[in-house]
């Protein structure tokens, strides 16, 4: 039997469907809307000869493909990010771009991307808008911050606004214009802190029980929230080859073209997790605050570059060891990504629970003893005990340099004197 591969261009209200055989022939092709029931109806004819259907990854791409998986059709989802298409073509259009879905899924050489487990993809969303009302919420704070700093010339905390009622908020203003827009913005932010709170706890009801969660907790700066959001958007870890495909899906890699050793510019490099990528800047800033090799990884970084590549290269070491401990199931080991582990406080503790002891000071050489009955020359300079170090002798300074003489200043040339140019009429004079 002739086996038939099918690709689909999707667009927001409608979907170009093309069909090619076994040798590359273009079959049939259709433009439909965007109703699941159509576009089945379109396919039956060809259920028995079809053998996957190619959809392209765009913003709404998941009731069609859960659609399609429903009625036992193999889907799969392209990846635009790695699809291009001969750049000297003349013409293409939305059924050149299905057939040549339908083309790359017949040769197997389409790159195709990572379809969300159906039940856990709206329990992901819900930690999206989590983000999104946190994000509100600091908005109208922010401006009433602002508002009672135009107005008074002062400036209230945030832990003072927090802590403030409707009444109180209005209080601060002598308007009833900004007491309105006091009372709204508290309102406001009053009601979305009780929906985010009502989100994290439907969100840890369903990850708790996840062992990458407990894992993860263990990373420096990954606490509740961040732990959620990296587990929900990683999900299954094996569909990372390596730790440096997770670091480069966090977008924690550079995106660089080089050619005989010269940057020629810049690749795709917004291809990757947005959320992942906020979250683990996120745990570098948290890592780099309370634990002190990786304060001082990030100096050392700071140093050489600045501090937003020094953040990044701090949130690819925590990514690529979170891409250890859950795929192997253990607690993050400072051992391994800081060597020398860490002497003491907070990361201690966290070393002791991953099952791996701090290193042991060092025992501190005793001084030699001194007879009080010898005395130094004092010109012998070699023979010194340096204050720092007992028994450590100082090398000799080297010779001084002579003072170089001060170059005479030099004085300014004289300007140039101007010359006479030749007009138009002391030529015709001539």
């Amino acid at each position: 039997m002739n086996e038939v591969m099918a690709g689909m261009d999707l667009h927001r209200n409608n979907v170009v469907c093309g069909l090619v055989d076994q040798e590359g022939r273009r079959l049939v092709e259709k433009r439909l809307p965007c109703e699941l029931d159509r576009i089945v109806h379109w396919l039956e004819p060809y259920r028995k000869r079809l053998k996957r259907i190619a959809v392209e990854s765009t913003y709404n791409w998941y009731w069609l493909v859960d659609g399609l998986q429903e009625e036992d059709f193999d889907v799969v989802l392209a990846n635009p990010a790695r699809i291009v298409q001969y750049s000297g073509l003349k013409h293409a259009d939305d059924t050149s771009d299905a057939f040549f879905l339908a083309q790359l899924l017949r040769l197997n050489i389409l790159p195709t991307g990572h379809i969300y487990d159906r039940k856990l993809r709206p329990v992901r969303d819900l930690l999206r808008r989590r983000l999104l009302l946190v994000r509100q919420a600091t908005a109208h704070k922010l401006s009433f911050k602002s508002l009672y700093a135009r107005t008074t010339g002062q400036t209230l905390g945030l832990s003072q606004l927090e802590r403030l009622t409707l009444e109180e908020g209005a209080k601060l203003f002598g308007s009833a214009a900004e007491q309105l827009i006091a009372r709204e913005q508290l309102r406001l932010v009053g009601e979305l802190k009780q929906s985010i709170l009502a989100i994290e706890k439907s969100v840890v009801g369903v990850v708790k029980d996840w062992a990458s969660y407990r894992w993860l907790q263990s990373v420096p700066g990954v606490g509740k929230i961040l732990g959620l959001t990296i587990a929900l958007e990683t999900g299954p870890i094996e569909r990372f080859a390596g730790a440096g495909d997770y670091a480069s899906y966090c977008r924690c890699v550079q995106s660089r073209r080089l050619s005989n050793g010269k940057v020629k510019g810049a690749n795709n490099g917004k291809n990757g997790n947005r959320y992942l990528a906020w979250a683990w800047v996120e745990a570098a800033q948290y890592a780099r605050r309370y634990y002190g090799p990786c304060r001082r990884f990030f100096d050392r970084k700071a140093a050489q570059v600045n501090g937003a590549l020094a953040s990044k290269a701090l949130a690819c070491k925590l990514a690529k060891a979170a891409w250890h401990v859950m795929r192997e199931g253990v607690a993050f080991d400072w051992a391994r990504a800081f060597p020398g582990g860490v002497p003491g406080g907070e990361g201690e503790r966290q070393v002791r629970a991953a099952g791996s002891a701090p290193p042991p000071i060092p025992p501190q050489r005793p001084a030699p003893e001194k007879d009080p009955t010898s005395l130094t020359p004092l010109g012998d300079v070699s023979s010194r005990v340096s204050p720092g170090r007992a028994g450590e002798h100082r090398a000799p300074p080297p010779p001084a340099k002579p003072r170089s003489q001060p170059r005479a200043k030099r004085r300014n040339p004289p300007p140039p004197t101007p010359t006479r140019t030749r007009t138009k009429r002391m030529r015709k004079q001539t």
